[in-house]
């Protein structure tokens, strides 16, 4: 099993940023990437941005490329996501999670941390 804990959210104004944090505990090794989804009420969840431990490949959303950075710590077993130039339709519940393997779903998911933005 592998927990999640989401961190970093808060309420800003439009054009500031944010740095979101996830730290894994358990059984981290086991992990091939990690990423960051959103939802907001009666929306389905969003891919926002992924990374792979192995090769160090990152992927966005079309809707944050230039804004957003995934980047992460495999020591500290933490993944942390860099928001700039925030906009208000970035509002909604930010959840980390992570896979075993590039051909299965994400298997583990944080509780999720809110980031609001303001116009």
């Amino acid at each position: 099993q592998v927990q999640l804990v989401e961190s970093g959210g808060g309420l800003v104004q439009a054009g500031e940023s944010l740095r979101l944090s996830c730290a894994a505990s358990g059984r981290t090794k086991s992990t091939y990437s990690m990423g960051w989804f959103r939802q907001t009420p009666g929306k389905e969840r969003e891919f926002v941005a992924a990374l792979t431990w192995s090769s160090g490949n990152t992927y966005y959303a079309d809707s944050v490329k230039g804004r957003f950075t995934i980047s992460g710590d495999s020591a500290k077993n933490t993944v942390y996501l860099q928001m700039n130039s925030l906009k208000p339709e970035d509002t909604a519940l930010y959840h980390c999670a992570a896979r075993k393997t590039s051909y299965t779903n994400y298997d583990y998911w944080g509780q999720g941390t809110q980031v609001t933005v303001s116009s």
